[in-house]
Order: C-alpha cells, then sequence, then structure tokens
C-alpha cells in the first residue's frame, strides 16, 4: 500500500471516525470513547506503517503483524481494516448484528479478514504478540508484530508476567503501545487503581519506551513510530506510551469515562457527525 501524506491520513481519520459512531449508534450498543481517540495510530499503522496484505494470509508470514488487546475497541478496527481492502465498508451496517462478522469483540470464529486471534479478555493480547513475534524469529521472518493494550489493562498481572517473558527472551522484533487515556470504564485509573510512573514501570522490566504526548496528531503518531522502529531489533521489546483524549474529535465525548460504553441518541449522533468531514463516503 502506498504511503500516505499527513493531509490524507486525517481525511482517513474522519471518516474512520464516522464510522465508529454511526456503528455504535445503530444497534445503540458498543465502545465509542477510545474507538474515537486511538483513530491516528491505527490509521498510521494501516496505511503507512505496516507491510500487510489486505487478501489476508492467517499465518502472516513475511508480513508485519497486529494484535489488538483491548477488543472493545473493535468499531475503530473493523472501519480501519475496511477502508484499508480486507472487506467492502458496506459490511459495517452488520456491526454487533446476529450472525454478523462483526462481533463486539473480534473473533476467529466469524472467519473475519484480518482477525488472527479472539480478543477482549484484558491482559491476553500481549502474550499472544510475543508468542507470534518468537516464531517469526524461528521462522526467519524479519517482520514485526505489533500489539495495543489500554492503561486500565495494565491493572492485569499477566500483562507484567509477560513484559518481564519478552525482556528476557530479547523479543525485539516486537512493538507494543499502551492507550495512554487515563480512563476506564468506572471512571479516571488515577482513582481506580493509579499506574503511577508507567514509563519507569516499563523500562525496569527491561523494555525500550517511547512516550508519544499528543497521541491525537497524525505527525506526532508517525514520528514515534518510525522512532519505535529505528531503536527495535537491539536485544529489547519496544513500548509506545500513547498519550491520546478518548472520544477525540466530538467535543461533547472528549476525555471522560462516560463514553467508555454509551452509544450516542439520534440527537448526540447528528451533533458528533457534524463536527466530522464525510471523506471517504459514509458506508
Amino acid at each position: 500500500m502506498e504511503k500516505k501524506s499527513i493531509e490524507q491520513l486525517e481525511q482517513i481519520c474522519s471518516q474512520v471516525r464516522r464510522d465508529c459512531l454511526r456503528m455504535v449508534h445503530a444497534v445503540q450498543s458498543g465502545h465509542p470513547g477510545a474507538a474515537l481517540g486511538l483513530c491516528e495510530y491505527f490509521v498510521a499503522l494501516y496505511f503507512n506503517e505496516m507491510k500487510h496484505d489486505n487478501k489476508f494470509n492467517f499465518d502472516g508470514k513475511n508480513e508485519d503483524l497486529f494484535f489488538l488487546s483491548n477488543g472493545h475497541v473493535s468499531a475503530l478496527w473493523y472501519s480501519v481494516l475496511a477502508r484499508s481492502g480486507y472487506f467492502s465498508p458496506e459490511e459495517l451496517a452488520t456491526f454487533r448484528k446476529i450472525n454478523s462478522r462483526l462481533q463486539g469483540h473480534p473473533a476467529t470464529h466469524e472467519g473475519l479478514p484480518g482477525i488472527r486471534i479472539a480478543s477482549g479478555s484484558l491482559g491476553q493480547g500481549l502474550s499472544v504478540a510475543i508468542g507470534a513475534a518468537q516464531a517469526k524469529k524461528m521462522d526467519g521472518d524479519s517482520k514485526s508484530v505489533y500489539v495495543m493494550m489500554g492503561d486500565g489493562e495494565q491493572q492485569e498481572g499477566q500483562v507484567w508476567e509477560a513484559s518481564m517473558y519478552a525482556a528476557h527472551h530479547k523479543v525485539d522484533n516486537l512493538i507494543a503501545a499502551i492507550d495512554y487515556n487515563g480512563q476506564q470504564i468506572d471512571g479516571p485509573t488515577v482513582k481506580i487503581m493509579d499506574l503511577m510512573n508507567l514509563k519507569a514501570k516499563w523500562e525496569a522490566f527491561g523494555w525500550e519506551v517511547i512516550e508519544v504526548k499528543k497521541g491525537n496528531d497524525m505527525e506526532s503518531v508517525l514520528e514515534g513510530l518510525a522512532e519505535a522502529n529505528k531503536i527495535k531489533g537491539n536485544g529489547k521489546p519496544v513500548l509506545i506510551l500513547l498519550y491520546t483524549d478518548m472520544g477525540h474529535g466530538v467535543d461533547f465525548m472528549v476525555g471522560t469515562h462516560k463514553w467508555h460504553g454509551v452509544a450516542p441518541s439520534d440527537a448526540e449522533l447528528e451533533n458528533a457527525l457534524g463536527q466530522l468531514e464525510e471523506t471517504l463516503g459514509d458506508y
């Protein structure tokens, strides 16, 4: 896939945000907040950074792989997959409906192109990504493995077991990221269970850590990914701390956990869509 300009990537983000909101609204079910906040990162990955094939070979040999650990942001992933050619955007209209391939949390049973594991049981995605990264090393495959986690997910013990394992075994073809929006389902992370100094923790566990302080600024995201790829392969796994705003792009959704798992009403949807340009055509 030919790399795109920042302006083109931002236009894709606007459409993807429209997709996410319309998908969640149509069934009055889903998780719009983090999906809106992670848009720049997903679009940067799929349209500029990763070497991937939208014809989709499940094994993913000789291509970069992506795993989503915080599977509740599935609407975002589905939109990005569709807009990058894995399946028709028209299928987004089936989100969370009976017999749809686009279930609330991604799964492999439905056979949706782009999905390699069932996810959403928080804490597990990093372990899977480490296994895939080690398999690539064993196969002599030089491509990378990416994984996205939530910040509330850092309260899961399996994350820290996996992080220790990856550093010990020098899984340096792995680039993990944390959506550091400071929100989880019941409130701010600082009130539910304070994560304190995440950068210091991951560094203490043997990882190279990059901070992207403007996780909703496309240029900053691209720079962070470029830096991650520059320092990978040096004996340490890489972590990107991605500071985002939950609900970014819609003024009444920004920065609050209240939109973690709540769908917009008809009037709220109209308001939100009025803030986001239709750039690629609504499905």
